[in-house]
């Protein structure tokens, strides 16, 4: 009977195992699942760097980050002297420092000052000031070097500089400096942030912009003008002493090329920032098309094509197995000369491929479920190449597939032996060779040569995804 008892409590345990394994597998399959859903990728190797982190803990960090850097009691004692509200700048976050004010603000753009007039008889707070670069390359020395240095001055409101013209709408302090001139740059630094920023006021607030150049505002002008029914003032050149009743210096950075919709004014996101792009430059798609069995036309895959760095070495081989798959191949170069024309190609195009680099940036003008394929050059820059651009297209609720090149298919094979670290360990390239000198090597004496019979899994993957929507 005792046997019989000890028997019964081993099948019962032996039981409770199989169970627990069985829960613990079916766990590690959903999230498998889960994962390929959210994310789909293909190619050998895929990365997620930590940086990109579930939207719940941006939240998270991003209330630490917002707090102004002052205690309660301060907060009391600088009401109690007048001061106009948020007069202090945050210095706390990683990529920009940003002012915010209300009150009596003067501004003298040639000087680089900001001027917040207090009443305040407490002489002690008076000629205080605040300096900073409004521009999201903090910690970059070389971008900040192209950025001016601007302050903000607490004065007496009886002693400070006249004001020439009142304005009674907001203003935006911003510079364009940095790598302005790189189209990715220009997006990722500047008219992703200035949209997010500026979308609470409804387009009644005037921006000041520093370092702006001529061709660069008529590059990106029909981007800008939606965001403000006032003149854009050049800031560094600016004489004029203007008043506001509500100033801000500086942009607020999310991501790169993405909107952290927790963050941003009214829940923002990416999708938002499509559709002020395509309304902006008039493009005509706002979906892709659905393969179907009443569905004869083919996908368009444009082909984002360079001809020096980063260069597809075989385009013409990729064009035949694009065709060949079903889709029309069109083959374009990106002429940042004339964004509206080239926006035009990519909004007209149900799939977008390309090799890791600017170009990747035009993804903001597909229509919405289309597939971005970024094929990733030799050189460890799977990370890189997930955070420069597969959150932003994610974010966009358009698909991701991410393909990593095999040695084989890379033309740096045609410059190094087969056992040289270049080829065979990037680490190792990169300690011996400095990071400086690799990244001119990987960057931008590197083609890719698709090898046909490996990258067609990809194009039936992008396939399957424009069928699903």
């Amino acid at each position: 009977m005792a046997k019989a008892k000890a028997a019964s409590r081993g099948e019962q345990q032996r039981l409770r195992s199989a169970l627990l394994g069985g829960c613990f597998l079916l766990s590690v399959i959903l999230l498998v699942v889960y994962t390929c859903y959210v994310v789909s990728f293909s190619g050998l190797t895929f990365w997620r760097s930590n940086r990109a982190v579930p939207p719940v803990a941006d939240a998270k960090e991003k209330i630490t980050e917002d707090k102004v850097a002052s205690t309660p009691q301060e907060d009391v004692r600088h009401q109690e002297e007048k001061l106009p509200s948020n007069p202090f700048c945050d210095y706390s976050n990683r990529r920009n420092d940003y002012c915010e004010m209300k009150g009596d603000i003067r501004i003298h753009g040639n000087s680089s000052s900001i001027f917040v007039a207090i009443s305040s008889t407490n002489t002690t707070k008076l000629q205080e000031s605040w300096k900073l670069k409004p521009h999201p390359r903090k910690g970059d020395s070389r971008a900040m070097a192209r950025v001016t240095e601007m302050s903000v001055k607490t004065i007496s409101s009886h002693n400070g500089p006249v004001c020439a013209v009142h304005n009674s709408v907001p203003a935006i302090i911003f510079s364009t400096g940095g790598y302005m001139g790189n189209f990715f740059h220009d997006f990722t630094d500047i008219l992703i942030p200035i949209f997010t920023t500026s979308q609470q006021f409804n387009g009644e607030v005037q921006l000041l912009i520093s370092e702006i150049l001529p061709w660069w505002n008529e590059k990106y002008k029909k981007l800008i003008q939606p965001l403000t029914n006032y003149e854009i003032i050049d800031f560094n050149q600016d004489q004029t002493v203007r008043c506001y009743p509500h100033v801000i210096v500086g942009l607020k950075f999310h991501k790169e090329m993405s909107i952290d919709p927790y963050a941003s004014p009214y829940g923002l996101s990416m999708v938002d920032f499509g559709r002020h792009a395509r309304k902006s430059l008039a493009l005509e798609r706002d979906t892709t098309i659905k393969l179907g069995p009443a569905q004869d036309k083919k996908p368009r895959l444009l082909i984002v094509a360079r001809k020096f760095t980063r260069r597809f070495a075989n385009v013409d081989e990729i064009v035949r197995k694009v065709e060949e798959y079903g889709f029309e191949p069109v083959v374009a170069e990106a002429k940042y000369h004339d964004l509206a024309e080239f926006a035009q190609i990519v909004n007209s195009c149900d799939v977008m491929l390309g090799v890791h680099g600017a170009g990747i940036t035009n993804l903001v003008f597909l229509p919405t479920n289309a597939v971005v394929i970024q094929v990733i050059p030799l050189g460890g820059l799977e990370g890189i190449s997930w955070i420069d651009f597969g959150l932003g297209t994610i974010s966009m609720k358009m698909h991701y597939l991410q393909y990593t090149i095999s040695l084989e298919e890379s033309t740096l094979t045609e410059q190094y032996a087969r056992g040289d670290p270049v080829l065979s360990d990037q680490k190792e390239a990169y300690r011996k060779h400095g990071w400086a000198h690799m990244i001119e090597l990987y960057f931008f004496r590197q083609g890719v040569n698709l090898d046909m019979a490996r990258f067609g899994s990809t194009l039936l993957h992008a396939l399957e995804l424009l069928r699903q929507q």
